[in-house]
């Protein structure tokens, strides 16, 4: 099936969607809730503003993106890397050099 030119809100629930492509579509204040994106690829895409809660990110790979202003709090590090550096690594190592002495 194909939607073209479609203006108004869609309201998918329990749908099977795997395989779809959305190409220059703009789903601004969208909310997307028990989703599947294993697999997915987001290329050439602006998510600023976006608030992500409760999602498995393992095995993620994420280059080029401008991440300035973005805040990661109460996250598991475990082989998370920055630039081939270990997250955990690095946050050991500032918080050691922040320590009160």
């Amino acid at each position: 099936m194909k939607l073209h030119g479609v203006t108004e809100r869609l309201d998918v629930n329990d749908a099977n969607l795997s395989g779809s492509t959305f190409n220059d579509a703009n789903l601004s204040g969208s909310q997307f809730s028990q989703m599947n994106f294993a697999g997915a690829s987001f290329d050439d895409c602006n998510l600023s503003g976006w608030r992500i809660n409760d999602v498995n990110l393992s095995g993620t790979r994420v280059e080029d993106a401008n991440l300035s202003g973005a805040v990661f709090a109460g996250c598991r590090w475990t082989g998370a890397t920055i630039n081939g550096i270990a997250v955990q690594d690095l946050l050991d190592a500032y918080e050691a050099r922040n320590a009160p002495r």
